[in-house]
This record gives C-alpha cells, structure tokens and sequence, in this order.
C-alpha cells in the first residue's frame, strides 16, 4: 500500500509566527526521501496553511506525485490548471471548519463538478473526488469523469469499540470494491493514524492512503524521517 503524506500543518506551524521555518517543501522532500508515493496539500481559500507560494515551490520540487487538495472553485481550477499537479483532489470547503468534515455531496453538485472536470481532463491532471463509501456516489463520481475516489475514513476513526470500526470499515472495503469494478482507482483518508491505519492494509482494493495530521504530529517528537518510515512498516502488507 502507497502513502501519500499530507504537509498542510507543516505550514500551519509555520504560519503561527509568518516567518520561514518550518519549510513545507523541505517537509516534502523528506517525506519523499523516506518512502512517500506523493505529496499532498490543500490550498484553502483563506490560505490557512499552504500559501501560493508554497504550491509553485512543491511543483518545482516534488517528484514522486503532487496532490493538490481543493475545493470546486473557478479560482482554484485557474490555479491547478497553471501549477499542474499530477492530481486533483476536489473537497467541500467550509470556512469555519477546522479540517474537512465529511465528502463532497456529489448528489447535489454533480452537473457543475462534470462541467468542472473536464478541463482539468483535458490538462492530463487526474482528477479524484473526496466522498463518502457509498455505491450512489461512487458512481456518480464515475459519471463525472473521475479518475480516482478517495473514501472519507472520518466516520471510521472516531469510532469507539473494535466492533463499531469494523463495521465501518466492511463498509469501505464494499464501496472499494465497487468502485473498482467501475474502473476507478481507490484511496483513503482522513483521520487515519498511527493506532488505526494498519487495517487497511488488508484492504486490497485500496491502493494508498493520505495522512498528515498524525504523521506531523508523530514528527515532532521522532523527526519526520521516523514518523514516515514507521506509518509505512504499519501499512506493508503481509504476503
């Protein structure tokens, strides 16, 4: 199973002074280093953690995959379609929100994000949408001309008790499979951490994971190299 590792807090650390350090391109460039399949950031409209800046800075220097995170905004597809990611990963977007709360309601949005996609289709910048593990937006998603989805494992990670998590994440492994039927590439995020994120290893359909809180968080105490190196040892799969 890939890693895609999120640097977003990396900025906001950084942002908590406005000065320049910590650098979230050279946290890019150590987690790459250290096992890493891509880069993940999302450029928010208020700028709360990743800047303009910093998204031409990860496109000159990433070279494994750069994930740009955002929201379904005339702004933001001006900006991918310059900077070109190798993905797009479309999310909802709240201002009062601390971190995304839940997937994107495709129902309700599905003829703007069709609209929305193509041009970035015709960029060659894949396109993932961020939704929930669930068959109806699966193949919506499909419809719209995604390349990927990513399932929200949120609802997974605050689970309580071994049997709540397990039934949550039944569910996933269902909407996993579904969506390769479709075609679909699949991964996961949100919430995973160095507690929760081995058992989707035994996903097989699942072929990557974007975490970042939790491995920034670990990387204060053991440095990021550490913190990368140990969520990948817990995400090999046993043979």
């Amino acid at each position: 199973m890939r890693l895609s590792v999120n640097i977003d807090h990396i900025a906001t650390l950084r942002n908590a002074r406005n000065e320049f350090d910590p650098d979230p391109v050279e946290a890019a460039l150590i987690a790459e280093k250290s096992g890493a399949a891509g880069i993940v950031c999302h450029l928010r409209e208020d700028r709360r953690h990743i800047r303009d800046l910093d998204l031409e800075r990860l496109r000159q220097a990433v070279t494994t995959k750069l994930d740009l995170e955002m929201a379904m905004t005339q702004e933001m597809q001006e900006i991918a379609l310059k900077t070109k990611p190798e993905l797009v990963t479309l999310v909802p977007e709240k201002r009062e929100e601390l971190t995304t709360e839940g997937g994107f309601d495709i129902t309700r949005h599905y003829k703007t994000l069709a609209e929305f996609i193509k041009p970035l289709n015709d960029a060659s910048i894949a396109v993932s949408i961020f939704i929930e593990p669930e068959q109806n937006a699966i193949d919506l998603a499909k419809k719209a001309g995604a390349d990927i989805v990513e399932l929200h494992t949120g609802i997974y990670s605050l689970k309580k008790t071994d049997e709540e998590r397990e039934k949550e994440l039944e569910k996933i492994r269902h909407a996993a499979l579904f969506a390769k039927t479709l075609g679909l590439s699949v991964v996961a995020g949100h919430g995973l951490n160095y507690r929760n994120a081995a058992s989707f290893s035994r996903i097989m359909q699942i072929e990557e994971v974007s975490i970042g809180h939790a491995i920034i968080a670990r990387a204060a105490f053991t440095g990021l190299e550490a913190a990368v190196k140990e969520m990948l040892q817990l995400l090999r799969r046993e043979a």
